[in-house]
């Protein structure tokens, strides 16, 4: 079992940068794959990036690469996403997520997810 809590979303302009964190618990942490998903108003949720249990592998949404940086340090349990050079489409809600295998891009292939921390973008 994994619990998620997600936290750093906020307001910001467009061209800024923000870092979300991702809290876990549970002692086989360090064995998911983690992901990052964000659900627009009115939209379905959507891939943004994932890592491997080790970091050593990384995958992102052809719209952020480039911009953000998916990290995790598991000695700490957490998980962090970089967002810069924001843009007005990337508001949403952020969601993290775990799964237990590498890789997995759409939200039906996770296990666990936290309640999302909320990311707007102004223009």
């Amino acid at each position: 079992q994994v619990q998620l809590v997600e936290s750093g979303g906020g307001l910001v302009q467009a061209g800024g940068s923000l870092r979300l964190s991702c809290a876990a618990s549970g002692r086989t942490f360090s064995s998911y794959a983690m992901g990052w998903f964000r659900q627009a108003p009115g939209k379905e949720r959507e891939f943004v990036a994932a890592i491997s249990w080790d970091g050593g592998s990384t995958y992102y949404a052809d719209s952020v690469k480039g911009r953000f940086t998916i990290s995790r340090v598991s000695a700490k349990n957490m998980v962090y996403l970089q967002m810069n050079s924001l843009k007005p489409e990337d508001t949403g809600v952020y969601y993290c997520a775990a799964r237990r295998y590498w890789r997995g891009i759409t939200s039906g292939e996770y296990d666990y997810w936290g309640q999302g921390t909320q990311v707007t973008v102004s223009s």
